[in-house]
């Protein structure tokens, strides 16, 4: 028997299948906000608190829907509970759950969430601890040895983040800055090989007020330098709004002297400053990545969608990340404009900007039943306010930036990505990086004004 039914609409038969596969009685079953790369389930088996992963029905790369994936990341659990990491316990995995792979595991207590980590009172006394304890755990996974796990994909990590971008067919001058910097400040190899989680941070973290509970998400795990987990949990994105560099919790002397203390070998600070720069043109890469689902029209998620408008933040922060440019207050357009303008003729009033305004404010004020349509409805004001910006600012800055195009000799942003790639305009780069900061300046003006104020 199941009662999945009860834990809301479009499971589309997931609670009886699981009911079957497991033979209990499914409850609870709800899907969790979060999760861009796999589905996330919450549910009861005969009580027991269990958590569903599985790829989603309908990732665009057929090659995504993986039963090896989620064997290794099985095995991966199995690993890191040895190497005294602290993980969920494993309950199951396999490749035909509704004709996708799945993998189920205890359901941990705690929080993820990372601005409620971040900010709420509960968790004021453990935050201090948490980059030093946070080391300590990295240490231990970069303990686990890749052979130790069958299939662990192994690759030049600039050589591949490079390939998926070229894949896209969109040059972009910003990445092609990044790409050149990264290339040309590669610290010799260490020599240190360790199996590296890869993406290590917060949000994948489950934390009480006692401390860390269990490190999730294990599906990007691959053997390399271990200095690029210690990297990636400093990128400013999973800072969340945070001065403190290791994950919002913390210093970097922090996380290193746990590291440290725990066995781990810490990078110098050029070298963790490199991974640091990778790890911010990664998540730049993956945002893209996330958001073609949406373009390619495989998935209609209002996350993917607003995704595609996020890739402007992460090429703000790779200048920040470079030097190349400093936080600066921009008032929100949305604020300066005043009232919504009055329509045009022939078309009546209300306009389409006041449109835009009432749908914002419906979706921020309905009540919704869970979490999870909660954190849609904001994505989707989100989404109406960045269209609001565009019908504001979008001539203005298609002259400004075909003008910056021109002054530059370049057609569009192709070959100013081009030129910045073969070297072409070396001899003007201060105009070049000029013209990039004010490109993403404008696009972040739109998509995210407060977030040119950030560090």
């Amino acid at each position: 028997m199941s009662g999945a039914g009860r834990g809301g609409p479009d499971t589309n038969g997931l609670g009886e299948a699981l009911a079957g596969l497991l033979s209990a009685e499914v409850t609870g079953l709800r899907r969790l906000s979060g999760g861009a790369s796999r589905e996330t389930w919450a549910f009861e088996a005969d009580g027991r608190a269990l958590i569903l992963r599985r790829d989603p029905p309908s990732a665009p790369d057929p090659s995504a829907l993986n039963a090896g994936d989620m064997a290794r990341e099985a095995a991966l659990l199995a690993a890191a509970a040895e190497a005294g990491v602290p993980v969920p316990r494993l309950a199951g995995h396999g490749d035909a759950l509704l004709g996708t792979p799945y993998l189920i595991m205890e359901r941990l207590d705690g929080e993820t969430i990372p601005r409620r980590l971040l900010r709420d009172d509960r968790f004021a006394e453990v935050r201090p601890r948490l980059a030093r304890e946070l080391g300590g755990i990295l240490a231990r996974v970069h303990t686990i040895p890749p052979d130790r796990i069958p299939g662990l994909p192994s690759g030049d990590p600039l050589a591949e983040l490079t390939a998926h971008y070229r894949a896209f067919e969109e040059p972009r001058p910003a990445v092609e800055l990044a790409l050149r910097w990264l290339d040309e400040h590669r610290p010799p190899s260490s020599g240190r090989r360790s199996l590296v989680h890869g993406d290590f941070r917060n949000g994948n973290l489950m934390i009480d007020e006692s401390g860390v509970r269990g490190v999730l998400d294990w599906e990007l795990a691959h053997a390399g330098d271990p200095a690029e987990d210690l990297g990636w949990l400093c990128v400013k994105a999973w800072r969340f709004g945070s001065p403190l560099p290791a994950g919002g919790f913390g210093t970097r002397e922090d996380l290193l002297d746990g590291y440290a203390a725990a066995g781990g070998v810490p990078p110098t600070p050029r070298e963790l400053h490199w991974w640091e720069v990778y790890g911010t043109l990664r998540w730049t890469i993956l945002c893209r990545h996330q958001a073609e689902r949406f373009l390619s029209g495989s998935d209609p998620s209002i996350e993917y969608a607003v995704l595609g408008r996020k890739v402007c933040e992460q090429e703000h922060d790779l200048l920040l990340a470079l030097g190349l440019t400093e936080p600066e207050e921009v008032a929100d357009p949305l604020d300066a404009s005043g009232t919504a303008p009055e329509g045009s003729a022939p078309h009546d009033r209300p306009s389409a900007h006041a449109l835009i305004d009432a749908v914002t404010g419906f979706l921020l004020s309905a009540e919704q039943p869970d979490d999870r349509l909660r954190f849609h409805a904001r994505v989707a004001a989100g989404a109406l306010r960045i269209a609001r910006r565009e019908l504001l600012l979008a001539d203005g800055h298609r002259v400004a930036h075909r003008d910056r195009l021109r002054a530059l000799g370049c057609a569009d942003d192709a070959a100013l990505a081009a030129a910045v790639r073969d070297g072409t305009l070396d001899g003007r780069m201060d105009e070049v990086v000029a013209s990039v900061r004010a490109s993403v300046r404008d696009k972040l003006t739109v998509a995210n004004p407060a977030y040119l104020n950030t560090r």
